[in-house]
């Protein structure tokens, strides 16, 4: 089916979708189908690909590990999980994510929210970063004063505990 205007003849097509038929200037052609499509029936659910399952990448999860294996086509999810097993890499103890040592704290240890403390090499969470927070047992040891922590405000402006108080103003105005 051809597509574009009276000037421009090879620009855009019509959606192959039955009850659409709208012309696209940036049409998507699928993949799967290999049919051309507007961008409200591009993806595979919206013009219901018969092909969807030969491009789309699906994983089951190892309930031991925690691992993701991924599933090819027409592969069931037990032999998928059979053949992880039987491969050695199935391993229970990736299966527990570090947390944080603090007492009371249930902080996961990621890449991005994990501090290594310079003085007792602890990990911690980001929260309990300073030696004083996850009570450092590196700087006890080696006699230094611990850091006194800047006291929670609670709400209040510096203003309100009389502390700071701006100027009155040099020119009144009426």
């Amino acid at each position: 089916m051809g597509g574009g205007t009276e000037a421009f003849l090879d620009l855009g097509a019509h959606c192959e979708q039955e009850d659409c038929k709208q012309l696209d200037f940036l049409p998507f052609t699928c993949d799967g189908c290999q049919m051309v499509f507007c961008l409200e029936h591009r993806t595979y659910k919206a013009h219901s690909c018969p092909k969807s399952e030969h491009k789309s990448r699906t994983v089951v999860i190892c309930e031991t590990c925690s691992m993701s294996i991924e599933k090819k086509f027409g592969e069931e999810e037990k032999a998928v999980l059979t053949r992880h097993e039987r491969s050695g890499s199935c391993d229970p103890a990736k299966k527990q994510k570090p947390r944080c040592p603090v007492k009371r704290c249930k902080e996961v240890l990621t890449f991005s929210n994990c501090n290594t403390c310079k003085k007792c090499n602890l990990k911690v969470c980001l929260k309990h970063r300073f030696p004083s927070d996850h009570l450092c047992k590196g700087a006890a040891v080696a006699g230094a004063k611990l850091p006194i922590r800047m006291p929670v405000r609670n709400g209040l402006d510096c203003r309100e505990k009389g502390g700071l108080r701006s100027p009155p103003p040099s020119v009144k105005a009426y």
